[in-house]
């Protein structure tokens, strides 16, 4: 991202004079929680530096992952709270869940969470309590992914749905791609997995005679992102990930937001807290663009071919 458009990502906050704000500051901590890594947190903390933070200088980062244990995420909450941190950042549904359940009261602020009100995390956008952030509107762009699958494969009448074993938003998620799978006459099959049987699941998807999948995103698949794309190959089945990672590791394609650049804009709320804004005072923000990436030498593997009209319309294509 070029210096201008991250001024204007920012806003009025990336002008302020750095050193204005480095001095006299405390040192600020914050907890990071996650399944595992990410690029929201990557993005995060890319735009805390653009706003004046410098680690070990004004901030502090502690930062716990679970390495894919849902199990886990309690004890890394009640750690977090216990060092004391000033707010926690998570993009994951479960974390935010872990520490409510603990802490009712410290802010939260969300990197990249799919749906926190279906999700239960919120109840509004604009008066979301003590957890506030940005959300992906995973649910609200499921149902076009199908649609992009079909056009990119018309042959296709029956689909498999790659998820995450007892991910809160897979519910409503799936609920719009069956809707749009259903207008389109294909049939859906859910399959919900823990991060070490994904191959369980396309073996499953085989043997139903799926002939296309759709990955929901995880954070818990974000390390295994490689070894899905080698295995949609592996099994010929066309594939549609909600992030550009996946065609740039081999998969055919994706439609959602860029990540990375949520957690740029999270960035801001975590400055606002910290400065002494309530949560509850800074309503949620909704992604506004949508990114279709798509991977010619996957589509090649498959036997596709992209049609000119949907190659348009892709934002990246990768030859």
């Amino acid at each position: 991202m070029r210096r201008r458009e991250v001024l204007s990502v920012l806003g009025a906050a990336a002008a302020w004079p750095l050193t204005a704000r480095a001095q006299g500051q405390k040192i600020h901590k914050v907890g990071i929680l996650n399944l595992g890594p990410t690029s929201s947190e990557v993005g995060l903390k890319r735009g805390l530096r653009e706003l004046g933070y410098a680690e070990g200088r004004n901030i502090i980062f502690e930062t716990r992952y679970a390495n894919g244990r849902q199990e886990r995420l309690g004890e890394l909450a009640k750690e977090l709270l216990t060092l004391g941190v000033d707010l926690i950042a998570s993009s994951t549904t479960q974390a935010i869940e872990a520490i409510r359940n603990l802490n009712a009261t410290i802010p939260i602020v969300m990197t990249a969470t799919s749906d926190p009100i279906g999700s239960g995390l919120i109840d509004n956008l604009s008066r979301p309590g003590n957890t506030t952030g940005v959300t992906l509107l995973s649910s609200d762009v499921a149902g076009k992914r199908v649609e992009l699958l079909k056009e990119v494969a018309p042959h296709v009448s029956r689909i498999a749905v790659l998820a995450y074993k007892n991910h809160p938003p897979t519910a409503l998620m799936f609920k719009e791609t069956q809707a749009a799978a259903r207008v389109l006459q294909i049939e859906v099959q859910l399959l919900e997995v823990d991060a070490v049987d994904i191959e369980v699941a396309f073996e499953a998807a085989r043997k139903s005679n799926a002939q296309a999948m759709v990955v929901q995103q995880s954070v818990a698949f974000v390390t295994h992102i490689p070894r899905i794309a080698a295995l949609a190959g592996k099994y010929h089945l066309p594939s549609i990930h909600e992030i550009r990672a996946y065609p740039v590791a081999g998969g055919l394609m994706s439609y959602g937001t860029n990540i990375e650049n949520l957690g740029f804009r999270a960035a801001i709320f975590v400055d606002k807290i910290l400065k002494g804004t309530k949560a509850d005072d800074l309503p949620v923000e909704q992604p506004t663009r949508f990114e279709l990436v798509i991977n010619l030498k996957a589509a090649k593997a498959l036997d596709l071919a992209i049609p000119p009209t949907l190659l348009a319309r892709a934002d990246e294509v990768i030859e």
